[in-house]
């Protein structure tokens, strides 16, 4: 059984859902279907090296990323954490130790202060406590419009919310709420988004609202 191997089926006993990548032509095709919360890179693969696969990954997103490599010297760990790596744990390394670590490396990465319950899609997270948004370790604060409207579109994730809804869903805010109120938040609620790596994440369906796919 290879490492790969070992390691996904001892994860899954901690209830983990794994994938181990099949095409190490193209790890992005692998990683945009699962999107995944947490990524575990060795720096020798076939074709391309897990530096370069990191660089990818982090041109579109902020998850977790650990290197797993016997190649740990001072070098490697600096252009791993340089590259946008979170995590270095070098070969060979006890399961139990790199369980420890991983539960570790997804605390920090998607833990808030005083949160409690919260709501997430595509890897953004909204705490239901705190009003703020997040993803790793990059937090935003929402204002009590923004974090409304985006409760109502995770809420309805995969579905249309017309703005009516919206405006409605809004009115118990102590602000008065009209369209032009509602489209300038909305707005706002764009760029905050876009600034934690999504970009498109709140769509607008002309003529009748807007949707989180």
């Amino acid at each position: 059984m290879t490492m790969a191997n070992a390691l996904s089926e001892h994860l899954k006993k901690w209830d983990y859902d794994v994938v181990c990548a099949g095409d190490f032509k193209n790890i992005m095709k692998s990683f945009m279907d699962f999107e995944p919360q947490l990524v575990l890179l060795d720096i020798v693969l076939p074709f391309y090296n897990g530096f370069h696969w990191c660089q990818e990954i982090r041109k579109i997103s902020k998850i977790p990323i650990v290197f797993l490599s016997s190649a740990g010297d001072n070098m490697n760990i600096v252009m791993a954490m340089n590259m946008g790596g979170d995590e270095f744990i070098e070969k060979p390394f006890d399961l139990n130790v790199v369980t420890a670590k991983i539960q570790a490396v997804l605390r920090r990465a998607y833990s808030f202060q005083g949160s409690g319950s919260m709501l997430e899609n595509k890897g953004l997270f909204l705490n239901l406590n705190d009003a703020s948004i997040a993803c790793g370790k990059q937090r935003l604060s929402l204002t009590k419009n923004e974090f409304r409207i985006l409760q109502i579109l995770l809420e309805n994730a995969g579905k249309i919310v017309s703005r009516d809804t919206i405006i409605t869903g809004l009115w118990e805010s102590d602000e008065f709420v009209d369209d032009n109120t509602l489209t300038v938040n909305v707005s706002r609620l764009r760029r905050k988004i876009e600034e934690l790596g999504f970009k498109d994440y709140i769509k607008t369906k002309k003529g009748i609202g807007y949707i989180v796919e």
